[in-house]
């Protein structure tokens, strides 16, 4: 992972001093609410339902096991205990005090971590799929790309006033999309070209919330040293004509769709061909030295498979935990593997003081000191070898973090919602645990298959409801939680916004509505048909028909 300069270090402390500064200020009564707002929003600090919540940033996912343990002393110290992983790979603190939010910032950049454009309208954390650099099928590691993507875009001054929040994500996997580049603002497409040399499909227009999209192509191909200054034309095509005015038409989701996909092009290009060839061009150099921060950590060549082998032999639980929880990796030998954070009783995502300085200690033992979060709110150690795996399932089984539910029924993502933020209509958090109660067996959730169930508490869609197979929508009527449920959504090999089903459900009534929906789909599949081809071979009609009657 990128290892800070001193440059970068002296950066973070200076912002640190910056803020603490600042907060007193505003403590003191010398600062308005208005005029701290701005200020807080630029460090990731949020006012929310009950209390503050603290975003800090994890580019990429990446955390080594140092920053790990940090997490769970400020967990510890400032927060009651625990902490949340969002959907976009960050780290959420739900309870810190205004006051001490600079000595957390300080500890954090003590680690090399910070909370710097994790909230305002700037261009956010970015993302990648949390299996990059040990994929198989990947066109080559991606990382690389979104640390230079990081630093490009890191206190630019011509994005520190967007008219939106601003999300961009790197995928690198040919015949899918885990990054889900589709429906972000920005998505880019590793791909080589003919002559075998790096390059980049950029997408633009996509995303969640309000009014969801998937993006469109408006760089067919761009080559690797013109990365930066596509990008930037397209985020000054956004600056020029983006919607201020009305913050619900602001996204560039909203102006490529004003414009046309063509008109879009059209603008990038003129603004590219005057950026083209300019300071921002990449050179060999540069990207070589990014990339020497990702190099392969020290592999061992005497993995024993044998000892695997018969672990899965002799060990039921350990073998469907192995073939739902680990992934292949691209080196002979080695696994990566799934920390589940979604053990029924549970809340979806969330990491205590003593799992953090427990996952530290076993990152360090099996996975060379570094974890991921992922987009499901998990967590990967990336690189465990094959003789390893049985000793840590048991380590993460005693843990809470070994349930077999990985990409099932069970595995549901879901924002905080209603008992922590000030923007939802109605909770997650319950309808997430009374689904998982209801569907607690699983050997009938291993029968079921793939299914992705996303909830979210309002329109925002940090619970990413619109692209899961099932997706569950919170919203308020007459001062009453609602439901609103979706179907056929996916953000695996494509990115598609789910249907409406039809009019909503209180509370009480999202679970049975969710077993008829199973119901119908045990009743209509194929011999082992998951969950999403069911529906796009059958459609709408007879879901509706069971649950509506």
């Amino acid at each position: 992972m990128y290892v800070y300069q001193d440059y970068d270090q002296r950066l973070l402390e200076e912002r640190v001093a910056q803020y603490r500064d600042q907060t007193r200020r505003y403590l003191a009564g010398q600062l308005s609410e208005d005029e701290f707002l701005a200020l807080r929003l630029q460090n990731g600090l949020y006012i929310q339902r009950y209390a503050p919540m603290l975003r800090i940033s994890v580019p990429y996912g990446m955390l080594a096991s140092k920053q790990l343990r940090a997490l769970g002393k400020i967990t510890r110290e400032y927060d009651k205990g625990f902490a949340h992983v969002s959907t976009r790979q960050n780290i959420q603190l739900n309870w810190p005090e205004v006051a001490d939010v600079p000595d957390i910032l300080a500890e954090l950049a003590a680690v090399q971590m910070h909370a710097i454009q994790t909230s305002g309208n700037c261009i956010r954390n970015i993302t990648t799929d949390e299996l990059a650099g040990v994929r198989p099928d990947e066109v080559e590691d991606p990382r690389p790309w979104c640390e230079i993507i990081r630093q490009w875009s890191t206190f630019n001054p011509e994005f520190a006033y967007l008219p939106r929040k601003f999300k961009i994500a790197v995928n690198a996997v040919p015949d899918a999309d885990p990054a889900v580049i589709g429906v972000h603002d920005i998505g880019v497409q590793v791909v080589h070209g003919a002559d075998g040399e790096t390059g980049f499909q950029v997408w633009a227009g996509g995303g969640l919330g309000r009014t969801p999209m998937v993006g469109s192509v408006i760089g067919e191909y761009v080559p690797w040293r013109h990365l930066l200054a596509y990008l930037e034309a397209i985020l000054r095509v956004y600056n020029k004509y983006g919607n201020r005015d009305n913050k619900y038409k602001a996204r560039i989701k909203i102006l490529v769709k004003a414009l046309g996909p063509e008109k879009f092009r059209e603008l990038t290009e003129a603004e590219f061909a005057e950026l083209k060839d300019g300071p921002m061009t990449l050179t060999e150099e540069e990207v070589a030295r990014i990339r020497q921060c990702f190099t392969e950590p020290d592999y061992r060549d005497d993995v024993d498979g044998a000892a695997l082998d018969q672990a899965l032999a002799e060990n039921r639980a350990f073998n469907r935990w192995y073939h739902t929880n680990s992934h292949a990796h691209k080196r002979d030998g080695y696994r990566a593997v799934t920390l589940t954070l979604k053990k029924t009783g549970r809340i979806p995502g969330d990491i205590s003081d003593s799992q953090f300085e427990k996952v530290a200690d076993l990152a360090d033992r099996y996975s060379f000191g570094e974890v991921r979060n992922t987009h499901q709110q998990n967590m990967v150690m990336a690189d465990v070898a094959k003789d390893d795996l049985f000793a840590l399932w048991q380590e993460l089984d005693a843990l809470g973090f070994a349930t077999p539910n990985l990409g099932l029924l069970t595995d549901i993502v879901a924002c905080p919602g209603g008992d922590l933020c000030s923007l939802a209509n109605a909770k997650s958090i319950p309808i997430a645990e009374g689904i998982q109660r209801r569907f607690d067996d699983l050997d009938f959730v291993h029968d079921l298959g793939a299914l992705d169930i996303n909830i979210s508490g309002c329109m925002n869609a940090c619970g990413h409801h619109h692209i899961g197979h099932i997706g569950i929508l919170g919203v308020d009527k007459k001062g009453k939680e609602f439901y609103q449920i979706t179907l056929g959504g996916r953000g695996d090999k494509v990115s598609r916004i789910g249907e409406k089903m039809g009019p909503s459900f209180e509370s009480h009534e999202v679970t049975g509505v969710i077993e008829k929906i199973i119901h119908t789909y045990v009743d209509q599949r194929l011999e082992n048909e998951p969950f999403i081809d069911t529906y796009e071979r059958i459609g709408m009609d007879p879901f509706k028909e069971s649950v509506y009657g």
